[in-house]
């Protein structure tokens, strides 16, 4: 299930906010892309922005679906300046950084790289899970 609030329009400075349930990380690229596609300002290269937004967005729904049982709610919201995505599971675990080394081994990039893209902060919800928030700033 997808909601957009009515009415919120980030660039007039409301928030806009888009709450969904995405079943796969495919799913959440789309409905973010469409979500986004009137909510950031043309100054602001709109490309740039929603690249990376999509990015994390992929990112930590694929995290959520590969190590934490999947994902019980996402949530983006956007207001000027700053898109901030939530993403919810069942699991308890904090994601870990994955060590590689010098060798090159398949898997593991994507929570470095959303940390490089967004200022990160895992909520323990306790018996509930957990939420990761990914705050986007341009």
């Amino acid at each position: 299930m997808t909601t957009v609030e009515d009415g919120a329009d980030a660039v007039a400075g409301e928030p806009a906010t888009m709450d969904a349930l995405p079943a796969d990380a495919a799913e959440a690229r789309a409905l973010v892309r469409s979500f986004l596609a009137l909510r950031v300002p043309l100054a602001l290269e709109p490309t740039a922005v929603e690249a990376d937004v999509v990015l994390v967005v992929s990112e930590l729904v694929t995290n959520a679906l590969r190590h934490a049982g999947g994902v019980t709610g996402l949530r983006v919201s956007c207001r000027p300046g700053v898109v901030e995505i939530t993403v919810r599971d069942a699991a308890q675990a904090v994601p870990v950084q994955r060590e590689h080394g010098k060798e090159w081994l398949p898997g593991g990039y994507g929570w470095p790289l959303v940390h490089r893209l967004a200022e990160v902060a895992v909520i323990p919800l306790g018996a509930e899970g957990k939420l990761v928030r990914a705050t986007l700033r341009f």
